[in-house]
C-alpha cells in the first residue's frame, strides 16, 4: 500500500516529467549504445562462426531493416493501445532477445534474434520521444527533445568504446548481454512510473475509436523494405542493373498503393493530410535532406582518416569524439532556446553550419592533415545539434497529442531512411569517380599502401560528394526558413 501510494504521488507530482524522462532515457541509451557497439563485434563474430563479413553484416542489416520497416506500425499501435504499453513490451522483447543473441549457438540464430530484437527496438524508438513530448508541457517540448538527443549522443559516444572494452575482456557475446541490466532497470521504472493519463492514452479520441490499419501496415512495411534493400545493395549490383531497377519499381508501386489506401481508409496508419500543413511537410522534408546530406560525413571520413592518412581505428575514433561532444551539449541547449525564441533561427543556423562544414571538408586532399579535418567535423556536429531538437519540436507542435506516437516514429523513420540513402549515394559517387580515374571502384581499395594515386582518386570523389551534399543542406535551409508557424496549443 505504501509503495502504491508513493507511485501514485510520483505520477501526480510536478516532478513526474523527470521520472518519465529517466525511464525512457535509460532504455534509449541502452538501445543506441547496442546499435553502434555491435558494429565493433562483427569481425570476432565472423571468426567464431567461420563466416565472411558480408554474411555477418546481416547481424546489423537485419536489425536496422526491421526497425525501419516496423517504426510506423508500432508508432500507430501506441496511439491506439497506449504509449506506455508498447514501450514496456518493446523493452521486454529487446531484452529477451538480447539474451538470445548473446547465447546463440550459430549465426542463423544470432541473425534471427537480431530481427526480433529489432522489432522490440522499433516499439521503443517509436514511442520514447512521444512519451517525453507528452509528459512535458508544450512550453518545454524543445527542451525535452533536446535532452533526449543528448541521451542518444551519449549512447553513440559510449557504445563503440564500451563494445571494444567488452570484446577485449569477455568476448563478443558480452556486447549483447551488457544491455540486460539497463533494460531491466528501464522496464521496472517504466512499469512503476509511467502513466497512461500523462502520455495521452487511454483517452485519445482518435485512438480510442480507431482500429489498426493492417493494410497500411503491410504496404508501408513492404515499401520500406523494398527501398532500403535496394539502396543498400545498389553499389554492389549497379544502379542500372535489373535487380536494382526492379527494386525501385517495386518501391514506387508499393508507395502508390500506400498513398492510395491511406487517403481512403477511415483509420489510416499515417494521416497524410498532415502534409498539407507547411510546418509539418517542410519539417520532415528538411529533416530527410539533412540526414541524407549530413551522414555522409560520418560514413566517409573514417575511410579518409584510415585509408588515406593512415590513422588507426582508435585514432579515428578519438578524432570523431570532439564533434560528438559538441552535439551532446548543443542538442539540449538548442531545445531550450527554441522554447524561448522559436525554432526558425536555430534550424536555419544549424543547417548553414552544416553546409559550411561540407564545403570545408570538400577541400581535403591526399596531403591534408587532421587539422584540416577537425573544424569540418566539429561544425557538422554543431549544426546537427542546433537543427534536430527545434525541428522535431516544431513538427510535433503541428499535430494533435494523440498522434504523437506515429509522428515520433515517422521522424525516426525519416532519420533511418536518410542515413541509408546518404550512405548509398555517397558510396556511388565516390566509387564512380574512382572508376573513372582508372582505379578499382570500391571503398575497399582505399587502404594505406594501396595503389599509387588511389588516395587522390578517393579524395576527388569525396570532394564531389561533399559539394553535392552541401547543396542539399542549402535546400533544407531554404525549406526550413520559409515554412509557416506551428499551430497554437
Amino acid at each position: 500500500m505504501i509503495a502504491s501510494s508513493r507511485i501514485t504521488a510520483v505520477r501526480q507530482s510536478t516532478h513526474y516529467k523527470w521520472w518519465a524522462f529517466m525511464a525512457v532515457a535509460i532504455g534509449t541509451f541502452a538501445s543506441v549504445a547496442d546499435q553502434v557497439s555491435v558494429n565493433v563485434a562483427l569481425h570476432p563474430v565472423a571468426r567464431h562462426f567461420n563466416s565472411d563479413i558480408p554474411t555477418v553484416q546481416w547481424v546489423v542489416i537485419s536489425y536496422t531493416l526491421t526497425i525501419s520497416a516496423l517504426l510506423l506500425p508500432m508508432g500507430r499501435l501506441s496511439d491506439i493501445i497506449g504509449l506506455k504499453k508498447v514501450y514496456i513490451i518493446g523493452s521486454l522483447v529487446f531484452a529477451l532477445f538480447a539474451i538470445a543473441a548473446g547465447l546463440s549457438a550459430n549465426l542463423g540464430l544470432l541473425i534471427g534474434s537480431r530481427v526480433i530484437q529489432g522489432a522490440g527496438a522499433a516499439m521503443t524508438q517509436g514511442t520514447g520521444m512521444a512519451i517525453i513530448a507528452a509528459s512535458f508541457p508544450a512550453s518545454e517540448r524543445g527542451k525535452a527533445i533536446g535532452l533526449m538527443m543528448g541521451v542518444v549522443s551519449s549512447g553513440a559516444i559510449v557504445g563503440p568504446a564500451l563494445g571494444g572494452f567488452l570484446l577485449d575482456l569477455f568476448g563478443w557475446r558480452s556486447v549483447f548481454l551488457i544491455n540486460i541490466p539497463m533494460m531491466a532497470l528501464a522496464i521496472g521504472l517504466g512499469i512503476a512510473v509511467l502513466s497512461d493519463e500523462a502520455t495521452g492514452r487511454p483517452g485519445g479520441e482518435r485512438g480510442a475509436r480507431a482500429g489498426f490499419d493492417w493494410q497500411g501496415a503491410t504496404l508501408s512495411t513492404g515499401m520500406l523494405l523494398m527501398l532500403l534493400l535496394t539502396v543498400t545493395y545498389a553499389h554492389r549490383f549497379g544502379w542500372t542493373s535489373p535487380p536494382i531497377m526492379a527494386g525501385l519499381a517495386g518501391f514506387l508501386v508499393l508507395s502508390a498503393g500506400f498513398i492510395w489506401w491511406e487517403l481512403r481508409t477511415s483509420n489510416p496508419m499515417l494521416e497524410l493530410r498532415y502534409f498539407k500543413l507547411p510546418v509539418f511537410s517542410c519539417g520532415v522534408s528538411a529533416a530527410f535532406l539533412t540526414f541524407m546530406g549530413g551522414i555522409s560525413i560520418f560514413f566517409l571520413t573514417p575511410f579518409y582518416l584510415q585509408g588515406v592518412l593512415g590513422y588507426s581505428p582508435t585514432q579515428t575514433g578519438l578524432t570523431l569524439v570532439p564533434g560528438a561532444v559538441c552535439m551532446l551539449f548543443l542538442g539540449p541547449l538548442s531545445g531550450r532556446l527554441s522554447d524561448r525564441y522559436g525554432w526558425r533561427p536555430l534550424t536555419v543556423t544549424g543547417l548553414a553550419l552544416t553546409s559550411v562544414s561540407l564545403l570545408l571538408l570538400s577541400r581535403l586532399t591526399a596531403e591534408s592533415t587532421v587539422v584540416a579535418v577537425l573544424p569540418g567535423l566539429i561544425l557538422q556536429s554543431c549544426g546537427m545539434g542546433l537543427f534536430f531538437s527545434p525541428n522535431a519540436s516544431s513538427v510535433l507542435s503541428s499535430v494533435a497529442r494523440e498522434g504523437y506516437g506515429v509522428i515520433s516514429a515517422f521522424l525516426n523513420l525519416i532519420r533511418n531512411a536518410g542515413n541509408v540513402v546518404s550512405i548509398a549515394v555517397a558510396t556511388a559517387i565516390v566509387t564512380a569517380t574512382m572508376g573513372s580515374m582508372g582505379y578499382e571502384p570500391s571503398l575497399a581499395a582505399v587502404q594505406v599502401g594501396g595503389a599509387e594515386g588511389v588516395g587522390h582518386a578517393f579524395t576527388t570523389g569525396l570532394r564531389y560528394t561533399f559539394l553535392g551534399m552541401s547543396c542539399l543542406m542549402l535546400l533544407a535551409m531554404g525549406i526550413s526558413a520559409l515554412r509557416g508557424r506551428p499551430r497554437q496549443e
